[in-house]
């Protein structure tokens, strides 16, 4: 499903007048975009004018310029009626909006049992949503296939051409580099070492942006989940294989080669159970991939069944543990609690109470609001950053 990377180019500089640096006419074409994007309904030049500061003829110079572009459409209106009711010639007014339909973006999460994609327009607005099981111990060839024919099979279901897309975000296992290779994945069979962003380029057809599964889900909770607001997070993956994402001053916090957060190690510094013991009932460990396994006992817990009950309290402990140690270094406002099985939001609760015995300052701690659908949506979240950094860009 190869595209060609298609839709609208950036907007190219519009025509300036004598002596007009090329940054300033930049600098104008970001603002008079925005300010459409941002906008509920069509702006005429005058809305324009006041909500950029600028002057009629400058912004009706970058107009001329994001309409070639493909990025701004035109929405004339007809001249006023006369006394008869005959329509009169007369220059009709001019309204303008962002056109959101000028290219799509794709969220996608590799998981160990799923791919999940969502499709968006430029606003990331959600156009459609498809996920299709994958099996645990697929190939990474397998894998990627399988990406690409969800992928592909949710744009045929949308109607949207491959070479419509602008960028694209995945959210995956694994430490991940900022040019996209897993350096580090112990969940995906030959995932380590794979150049994921550079695979995932030549079949879109676009720019392809790679984070870390939980640092994907931290940004998607923060842009349409439970931390809306909030700048200083940490989202944890409470799984059977625990992972945590950070948000510092607004900012996600990678660390120096992308491990910030891998918390699923830290049951080794004091030697302790591995969470799929602490949460076996039959005193066989747990597949850290079976999330249903994991959804059945926590299921148990909640009727009140004594030996699920226990499994739960040990578990609780050990993401109390894990979650600790980052409260403690990073201070945040919030804890987000998520994961792929179905009844980890049980633990919120029992998590903030143990929060507040260990930590100097206890943050609040919710459940996730997107549930399994937090990481594709902070990878969708990844894909708009990377066009509005395009779009809005003021310098080459």
């Amino acid at each position: 499903m190869s595209g060609t990377g298609g839709g609208p180019s950036p907007p190219p500089a519009p025509a300036a007048g004598r002596g007009e640096p090329h940054l300033l006419r930049r600098i104008n074409s970001a603002a008079v975009l925005r300010a459409l994007r941002d906008a509920d309904s069509a702006r005429s030049l005058t809305d324009l004018a006041r909500a950029t500061g600028l002057s009629r003829p400058t912004v009706e110079g970058v107009l001329e310029g994001l309409t070639r572009a493909g990025l701004v459409a035109g929405t004339g209106q007809a001249g006023a009626a006369g006394p008869d009711g005959e329509r009169r010639a007369g220059r009709p007014a001019r309204r303008f909006r962002f056109r959101a339909e000028a290219g799509r973006l794709l969220g996608v999460e590799t998981g160990a049992r799923r791919v999940s994609v969502v499709l968006a327009d430029l606003r990331g607005r959600r156009l459609g949503a498809l996920s299709r099981e994958v099996a645990t111990g697929a190939a990474a060839e397998e894998r990627l296939a399988r990406v690409a024919a969800v992928a592909g099979e949710l744009l045929e279901e949308c109607g949207v051409a491959a070479a419509s897309l602008r960028a694209v975000g995945v959210g995956t296992p694994g430490v991940v580099d900022g040019d996209g290779t897993v350096r580090l994945c112990a969940a995906l069979p030959g995932w380590t070492g794979l150049a994921l962003g550079e695979r995932l380029r030549a079949v879109f057809g676009c720019p392809v942006r790679v984070e870390n599964d939980a640092n994907a889900a931290v940004l998607g909770e923060r842009w349409a989940g439970a931390a809306v607001g909030a700048d200083d997070v940490v989202m944890v993956l409470a799984g059977l294989s625990p992972g945590a994402g950070s948000l510092i001053g607004g900012r996600l916090h990678r660390g120096y080669g992308g491990a910030a957060g891998e918390i699923g190690a830290l049951h080794l510094l004091g030697r302790q159970a591995a969470p799929e013991r602490l949460l076996s009932v039959s005193g066989e460990p747990l597949d850290p991939l079976d999330e249903q396994a994991v959804a059945a006992v926590l299921a148990a817990a909640r009727e009140g069944e004594r030996g699920a009950s226990a499994a739960v309290a040990r578990f609780v402990e050990r993401v109390v543990h894990d979650v600790a140690a980052l409260v403690l270094a990073l201070d945040p406002e919030l804890v987000v609690i998520g994961g792929w099985a179905a009844g980890l939001d049980g633990v919120v609760a029992p998590v903030a109470r143990e929060l507040e015995r260990y930590c100097l300052r206890a943050p609040r701690v919710v459940a996730s609001a997107l549930g399994d659908a937090a990481v594709a949506t902070g990878a969708l979240r990844l894909a708009l950053d990377r066009v509005e950094a395009e779009l809005f860009a003021v310098a080459d």
